[in-house]
């Protein structure tokens, strides 16, 4: 071990008990940060990944059931997912349709069976972004507050510190460096762990705006496509 690292191990070991608790506290949200952000990293470029792939088959099949059996193979993507939620709904629009012994559909049914979908697309799409953000708040608490948490170890250190001095009576800076060194490792802690998180908090941020633009404009491609298709069945 190095000096400068046995140097801060003594100021740590040596800390009071608030400021070891400051520590222990901001250790336990460096990992649970870093935790986040590897699980969330690698979950949004796998569904980033699976999403090109399943919208550039999307476009090559010729039919709605043929992309049903592609998406069923890239369950990771948010797109595939509210394709297949959105198909299976019309699916049973279909088949309540043809129980009632409606061959072709009618005006009502029509906007009944658009309205369904719609209301499913708008559904699928609330439930893709709520799974995208969970955790991703716990980054903007961490980045939040633990500059501060790091500061009030820094200031309960240093108010230790000048407690010492006035019980020794002394205020060379062999006796004031060491407390004054003890309290600001508090506040590097907090920057430390408050960084990373504020940086991963805004790169998750924006790459669920972006998810959020892609299945907005993929649910309205998906709509025309169906009510063409509907409408055909009307003209038949």
């Amino acid at each position: 071990m190095t000096t400068e690292s046995i140097g801060l191990l003594y100021m740590l070991t040596d800390a009071g008990p608030v400021v070891k608790f400051v520590m222990l506290l901001l250790l336990f949200f460096s990992i649970i940060t870093w935790a986040i952000v590897f699980i969330k990293f690698r979950y949004i470029r796998r569904s980033f990944r699976e999403s090109a792939d399943f919208t550039e088959v999307f476009w090559q099949c010729r039919t709605l059931a043929d992309a049903f059996a592609k998406a069923k193979a890239l369950r990771a993507s948010p797109v595939a997912r509210i394709f297949i939620t959105t198909y299976l709904e019309m699916a049973r629009s279909e088949k309540k349709d043809g129980k009632a012994g409606k061959t072709v559909k009618t005006e009502a049914s029509y906007l009944q069976s658009m309205g369904s979908i719609q209301r499913t697309l708008r559904r699928s799409i609330s439930v893709e972004i709520r799974r995208f953000r969970q955790l991703v708040p716990f980054l903007a608490t961490v980045g939040n507050t633990a500059p501060f948490i790091g500061l009030f170890g820094t200031v309960w250190g240093i108010m230790h510190t000048f407690q010492g001095i006035g019980l020794s009576g002394s205020a060379s800076l062999a006796v004031v460096a060491p407390g004054i060194s003890e309290a600001l490792i508090a506040t590097a802690a907090g920057l430390a762990a408050a960084i990373p998180a504020v940086i991963a908090y805004n790169y998750f941020t924006d790459r669920i705006r972006v998810l959020d633009a892609e299945l907005e404009s993929f649910s309205s491609d998906l709509l025309n496509i169906i009510e063409r298709d509907i409408q055909k069945q009307m003209e038949a």
